[in-house]
């Protein structure tokens, strides 16, 4: 059971992940070059939905880059299921990998047990997505508890240019 969620307006926990292009990524750190940061989690390869989703994000990475916002998707699958869902959507944004239990927790997402072995052999992330402002504090927070509940990511790309033009502030803070 997850023990907390995220608030909009905190500061997003520093997590450390690799990434499958090898290295690593700390998330959470303010942004030397002033950019903003789209922390999208995805389920797993397992899941149908997150290859969709992960397909119309890699579509407008260019826009988010455009629009001064660094995207990477996350999950707690292994290397190389990981690998495999950067192969089969011809990824180019950074994915990473091997997110644990308490970083899942830490972020505050809903976590799941896998229906079956054929699903996957882990508990794995439900979707979650946070745009992070150069200093580290979460603009826009958005966890589901099901596949089927992501936000639009052409709103979230027109939220952030709009956020980033109009200085607006975090919204849901009372």
């Amino acid at each position: 059971m997850t023990s907390h969620k995220l608030s909009a307006g905190s500061a997003f926990p520093k997590i450390t992940v690799p990434l499958v292009t090898g290295g690593e990524i700390t998330l959470g750190s303010p942004s030397e070059k002033d950019r903003w940061t789209l922390v999208v989690v995805y389920r797993g390869r397992h899941c149908p939905l997150c290859v969709k989703y992960l397909d119309k994000l890699e579509e407008l990475a260019g826009e988010f880059s455009d629009k001064g916002t660094d995207v990477i998707a996350l999950s707690g699958d292994g290397l190389e299921k990981a690998k495999d869902q950067v192969e089969i959507s011809n990824l180019t944004i950074p994915v990473g990998y091997g997110l644990t239990i308490p970083q899942m927790q830490e972020m505050g997402l809903y976590i799941s047990h896998p229906r079956s072995p054929e699903e996957t052999n882990q508990p794995f992330p439900e979707p979650g997505l946070f745009a992070l402002r150069p200093d580290g504090v979460i603009q826009i927070v958005d966890i589901s508890n099901a596949p089927f509940s992501r936000p639009d990511l052409s709103m979230i790309l027109r939220g952030i240019e709009f956020g980033r033009e109009k200085g607006y502030p975090v919204r849901g803070t009372y």
